[in-house]
């Protein structure tokens, strides 16, 4: 099967940082299904671990880890899906990605794919939903109020891959004021779009923007990026007892100014369910299937912003370079194998 992947770590810039290269179809077993994938989108989590995860010595490495496909066989303890079922995932990263043609995946963490897009659309969600997903109910518990606190939420680069579907399943899902940070024009305009109720500079201090808004100070902040830098600003402007989420990797954090407000700190990681094989690995698929039905209800967009062609390295080097750039809004896509 064709499938694009590294040899060793390193910059974009190099002619072997991604290669499109041949390998055996795997087989399905247990609780895995066997995917004809059809289309993917490029992560920030795909960048990171080629420029720091090297394969071992001779082997190679494939990334991704969103995908839209049909199943092709299915393990003898896998229920939920049969040969010819459409589904969508964000995978497990402890194991291949889905730049190849044929991918294994538990189907525990796979839902049914939504029936109103095509697939390039779909695969723009799976990993970033669930991600935002879970740091707004299952972490933030936005749905319980903090008491005193502005029924709202502060999303910290907001018109990311993370930010772009927060900001909609905040406003499918809930009546909470949704706050975005954005710092260009097209991406002030994208979050207006998306249905943010506010938009400020995240150049620019974060509290007195928050203050000029008269709605009091937010319960709820989700980082998205650069939380080192504001984690400051953050602890000054939430409400006492509120919520703080972050998913990025700062190399320092300080919790410190978090203590006199009692505020929580909540990290999410969208793979920790599949690499833990936690008790409720299977809410991965269910929510999945929620926001399949959103999608197809019209309650919330794609966020495919950027659609990139054919899956070879060449494009998705392409990819790699944009999202190394920070420049991206909303997610890059692609469709099909040469």
């Amino acid at each position: 099967m064709k499938a694009i992947g590294y040899y060793q770590t390193g910059s974009i810039d190099r002619d072997d940082a991604l290669v499109d290269i041949e390998l055996d179809a795997p087989t399905a077993s247990g609780h895995d299904l066997l995917i004809r994938v059809e289309a993917i989108s490029v992560n920030p989590v795909d960048y990171k671990i080629r420029q720091n995860r090297a394969p071992a010595e001779g082997q190679v490495a494939v990334l991704g880890w969103d995908a839209v496909g049909e199943v092709v066989a299915v393990g003898n303890q896998a229920t939920r899906f049969s040969p010819g079922d459409k589904v969508w995932y964000a995978g497990d990263i402890s194991r291949a990605g889905t730049n190849s043609e044929f991918h294994l995946v538990d189907e525990r963490i796979v839902g049914h794919a939504p029936k109103s897009v095509p697939a390039a659309q779909a695969a723009a969600l799976p990993l970033t939903t669930l991600t935002a997903f879970e740091m707004l109910f299952d972490r933030l518990r936005v749905t319980e109020p903090v008491t005193g606190a502005a029924p709202a939420v502060l999303i910290i680069g907001g018109a990311g891959g993370v930010g772009s579907i927060t900001i909609q399943l905040l406003r499918a899902l809930t009546d909470l004021t949704v706050i975005a940070t954005t710092s260009r024009p097209e991406t002030r305009e994208w979050v207006k779009t998306l249905g943010a109720h506010h938009v400020i500079d995240h150049r620019q201090p974060l509290p007195a923007q928050i203050e000029a808004l008269g709605i009091g100070q937010p319960g709820f902040v989700f980082s998205t990026n650069h939380s080192e830098q504001y984690a400051e600003q953050v602890a000054d402007l939430i409400a006492p007892q509120g919520r703080f989420g972050l998913i990025d990797d700062p190399e320092t954090l300080n919790v410190l100014p978090f203590k006199t407000k009692a505020a929580s700190i909540h990290w999410e990681l969208m793979f920790t369910r599949a690499l833990f094989s936690t008790a409720d690995i299977d809410r991965q698929g269910r929510i999945l299937d929620k926001v399949a039905a959103l999608l197809d209800s019209a309650l919330i967009q794609s966020t495919a912003t950027e659609a990139f062609g054919r899956i070879n390295a060449a494009n998705l080097k392409r990819a790699h370079a944009l999202l190394e750039s920070g420049k991206a809004k909303g997610k890059i896509v692609l469709e099909g194998f040469d």
